[in-house]
C-alpha cells in the first residue's frame, strides 16, 4: 500500500465528512429560521369524535355548481364525520330527498325531487378568512371514475361580488379518471376584459389514494406558490390579476373542503367504487410573525 495515497484518502474522507456536516448544519439552520418566521394562527387537528366543529365549519347544501351530480347534505354523519383524528367526507350512491325541489321553477338544481348521490362540502365562510400566509392541508384522496375532491379557497366577499370577481385558489384538485395528476389553479377576472381567466399547473404522483400528502400554498403580496409535499409546482404573480384594488388576491379568502362527483371534467361516476372517502388529517394556517 502506498502510504501517501492512504493519507490522501483519509484526508479526503475527513474533509468530505466535515463538508457534509456543515451543509447539514446550514440547512437545519435555514429551515429553523424559516419556521421561526411563521406563526400558527389557525388549526383544525380533528382530534375529536363527531360532526365537524361548528365553531370552525359551515356547510354548503344541495346541488351547488358545475352540474355536479352529488347533493351536499347538511351536517349528516353518513357524509361527514370526524373520528380517530381524521375528517372523512364520504361520497355515496343513495336516494336522498332534494329540499330545493321545485315543480314550478325547474333548474338542474331543483328539477328532481330526489338525488341519487350524496356527499359533503364544508367551509370556513362566516367563521374565519385569511389574507396571505401558508395554508396547509394533509389529506388522503379517494379514487375512481367521476370522483372530484378539492381543497380550495374563494374570497370572503363572494356573496357580495360573485364569482369570478371574488377570486379562487385551487390548492388541490383531483379527478379519478386521471389518477396520477394533482392540479393547482388560480381563477380570477381578466383585469382587461373582466372575463374569467385561469392560471394553473399540475404535478404527477403515484398511489395518491394510498398515502397522506401535504397540499399547501404560500401566499404573499407578490406571489401565490402551490406545493405538493415539498414540491413547488406553480408560482403565480399576484399582479397578473390586476394592479388596483379590484385584484381579488389582495383580499381575505375562506377555505373549502369537498368531495364532488360527476360533471363534465371528472366524467361519469363509476358506481362500483362507491362509497369513497376523502380523508383530512389536519388544516394549519401560518402567517408571518
Amino acid at each position: 500500500m502506498n502510504l501517501s495515497n492512504s493519507l490522501n484518502k483519509k484526508a479526503y474522507f475527513f474533509i468530505s465528512n466535515i463538508f457534509f456536516i456543515l451543509i447539514l448544519l446550514v440547512t437545519t439552520s435555514l429551515n429553523a429560521q424559516k419556521k421561526e418566521k411563521r406563526k400558527l394562527v389557525w388549526k383544525e387537528e380533528f382530534n375529536y369524535t363527531g360532526l365537524p366543529n361548528p365553531k370552525k365549519w359551515s356547510y354548503e347544501v344541495g346541488h351547488i355548481r358545475n352540474n355536479e351530480q352529488q347533493y351536499y347534505t347538511n351536517a349528516r354523519k353518513e357524509n361527514v364525520w370526524v373520528s380517530k383524528g381524521v375528517l372523512a367526507i364520504t361520497g355515496r350512491k343513495e336516494s336522498f330527498p332534494n329540499e330545493f325541489y321545485s315543480k314550478e321553477n325547474p333548474t338542474w338544481k331543483t328539477k328532481d325531487s330526489t338525488t341519487q348521490y350524496t356527499s359533503a362540502s364544508i367551509n370556513t365562510l362566516g367563521k374565519v378568512g385569511w389574507k396571505y400566509g401558508r395554508i396547509e392541508v394533509k389529506a388522503k384522496l379517494p379514487h375512481g371514475g367521476g370522483i372530484w375532491p378539492a381543497i380550495w379557497m374563494m374570497g370572503t366577499n363572494r356573496t357580495e361580488v360573485g364569482w369570478p370577481k371574488c377570486g379562487e385558489i385551487d390548492i388541490m384538485e383531483f379527478i379519478g379518471n386521471q389518477p396520477k395528476d394533482i392540479y393547482g389553479t388560480m381563477h380570477y377576472p381578466d383585469p382587461n376584459s373582466k372575463a374569467n381567466k385561469s392560471n394553473g399547473n399540475k404535478v404527477v404522483a403515484e398511489n395518491l389514494e394510498d398515502d397522506f400528502h401535504v397540499y399547501a400554498i404560500e401566499w404573499n403580496e407578490k406571489t401565490i406558490d402551490i406545493y405538493f409535499d415539498n414540491n413547488k409546482y406553480l408560482s403565480f404573480p399576484v399582479d397578473s390579476a390586476g394592479l388596483g384594488d379590484d385584484n381579488p388576491f389582495r383580499k381575505p379568502f375562506y377555505l373549502l373542503l369537498n368531495l364532488a362527483m360527476g360533471a363534465n371534467w371528472p366524467g361519469p361516476i363509476d358506481d362500483s367504487v362507491l362509497p369513497q372517502q376523502f380523508l383530512v388529517d389536519y388544516v394549519r394556517v401560518y402567517e408571518k410573525k
